[in-house]
């Protein structure tokens, strides 16, 4: 193979890499879900719930796992047939069931936004079907693909809400077979003689026949033949020549590399006009999905990406960065890596986030801390992961305004502990969440402070 055939299949790769990374990195996690749990919940099988018995902690290794709401996730498998999903009265509380594809795109809401807070029932259809829908139910919820993931938050305001509130209704939520089929047990099997280094292109060989995305889509993938991706049958991976070993492995590492470039901060995903002080909002992060709009989205300009190729590096870094993350009109999510000044936030030092009234939202907002690189929650003696509106105990100056306080060790000052916000010995990542927001969010016309740093030197 020629220096130029090479470098174009090497191109290729990181292409498809891109493309694809969302579906293998989503149905990695479905495996999870299945097999092993996530978080503090245990595996449940295709159409079952699992529930969360506790807020997230450090234990919950997810990426940007959130620290306000208690989690219900099940996994669908629709091969054999609709699921009807009964959601219970929450009595005007906040909570959403956010359905997402084996893509990665959120297709429909259910929730207090979406369709109030009463009780009901919704059918959820696989691709293609065009059976009867039962009398008694609120809607169709048409899934793109037949496995498809629930993620279902409620919100928590803490251990005693959990118990007696919280509890009853996720024991409430159900997941029913329509009609008697045969359903999965798994996902399809990639094969286990490929070579490490060339499995993600197995998986998504192997994943991409077996849910296909929409026609535009599928055209557009047309042009990872030459790397094997749309054969059918045994492997191409296991034979694979040296010089087509070569040109995926080496594009495998261009597509992480340019993922993880456009998923730092200043890679063209803050609002204009926004946030500033270091902070990067984007309630567009999840507008990738161009083909699905379902009960509960906004089927608008407005929420879609207008580039099709471009849409796919983005879904690329949603998924990265926060997957299974909301639409901007459900929930905004604001980061930063840097103080007023530009530095890296860090352990070693303390820093003040004052807000001086509080963020325009029609539910709530918290403030979580992140480790970097993982995004991981962080462990901390007082079992704090986030600040917010809900928090318990969290004391307001007298104009108003609040101070959260973010650094390693506890404050000795009673107000400050209060509101403080615990920090990693190394660099960190806080993000905002804005449920609900309000117009001024998703416009740009809000701006969220700086964090500032109030230490001359090195804390602790």
């Amino acid at each position: 193979m020629s220096e130029e055939n090479t470098h174009r299949l090497v191109e290729l790769a990181a292409e498809a890499y891109v493309y694809g990374y969302p579906l293998v990195f989503d149905l990695m996690m479905v495996e999870t879900c299945l097999h092993k749990g996530f978080g503090s919940m245990a595996p449940a099988p295709f159409n079952h719930f699992t529930h969360s018995d506790r807020l997230a902690d450090a234990d919950a290794h997810f990426v940007s796992v959130n620290n306000d709401t208690v989690y219900s996730i099940a996994q669908l498998d629709l091969s054999g047939g609709p699921v009807r999903l009964h959601v219970p009265d929450t009595g005007g509380a906040y909570y959403v069931m956010q359905f997402v594809d084996a893509w990665s795109n959120n297709f429909a809401y259910v929730g207090r936004r979406a369709t109030g807070t009463e009780a009901g029932d919704w059918l959820v259809v696989p691709p293609g079907w065009a059976g009867t829908v039962p009398g008694d139910v609120r809607g169709v919820i048409d899934a793109p693909t037949s496995v498809v993931t629930i993620v279902g938050r409620n919100a928590c305001d803490g251990p005693d809400d959990l118990a007696q509130r919280v509890r009853p209704l996720q024991e409430q939520l159900t997941l029913t077979h329509l009609e008697p089929g045969e359903h999965r047990t798994g996902l399809p099997a990639p094969d286990a003689g490929v070579p490490e280094e060339l499995r993600f292109f197995e998986q998504l060989r192997v994943w991409m026949a077996d849910f296909p995305p929409s026609a535009a889509d599928r055209a557009y993938q047309d042009r990872f033949q030459p790397l094997g991706l749309l054969e059918e049958g045994p492997s191409p991976y296991v034979p694979a020549g040296a010089a087509l070993v070569r040109a995926l492995t080496e594009g495998l590492a261009l597509g992480k590399e340019r993922v993880e470039a456009a998923s730092r901060p200043g890679a063209g995903d803050g609002t204009p006009g926004g946030s500033g002080g270091g902070w990067s909002m984007n309630p567009h992060l999840f507008d990738y999905n161009l083909d699905w709009f379902g009960v509960g989205t906004l089927d608008s300009s407005e929420w879609k990406i207008a580039d099709r190729e471009a849409s796919y590096l983005a879904r690329a870094v949603a998924a990265r960065v926060g997957l299974w993350g909301n639409h901007g009109y459900e929930a905004v999510y604001a980061q930063t890596f840097q103080d007023a000044d530009g530095a890296q936030l860090n352990g070693a030092h303390r820093y003040e986030l004052r807000f001086e009234e509080p963020p325009p939202v029609e539910a709530f907002w918290s403030v979580t801390m992140y480790d970097t690189p993982d995004y991981y929650l962080v462990a901390n003696p007082a079992g704090r992961y986030s600040v917010g509106d809900r928090t318990p105990g969290i004391v307001y100056g007298d104009d108003g305004a609040l101070t959260v306080h973010i650094s390693r060790e506890r404050p000795a000052d009673p107000v400050a502990a209060a509101n403080w916000l615990p920090a990693p010995e190394g660099d960190f990542r806080p993000m905002l969440r804005l449920y609900m927001p309000e117009r001024s969010v998703l416009d740009g016309r809000y701006g969220i402070p700086a964090v500032r740093r109030v230490d001359g030197s090195a804390h602790g």
